[in-house]
């Protein structure tokens, strides 16, 4: 099952962030609550977790890219 990673909120007033550095690439096995990739705010630059396990099939949202909250920056494959 393929799960969409998503830009999440990491504060209350962030409404975007950019990918600073992807902590895995493609293809790579990743576990829960391992970190995936940094995210950098208006405030900070914070690691972001997985949600599940699986394998990261495909990087959507590449480094220095700004997102909004809720965008799809990757696919895990579960």
């Amino acid at each position: 099952m393929e799960v969409e990673v998503i830009m999440p909120r990491l504060g209350q007033e962030m409404t975007e962030g950019t990918i600073v550095e992807w902590l895995k690439k493609e293809g790579d096995p990743v576990d829960k609550d391992e970190p995936l990739f940094m995210v950098e705010t208006e405030k900070a630059t914070m690691e972001v977790e997985s949600e599940v396990a699986g394998v990261l099939k495909k990087i959507v949202v590449g480094e220095s890219q700004k997102t909004a909250v809720g965008e799809v920056v990757a696919i895990i494959e579960t």
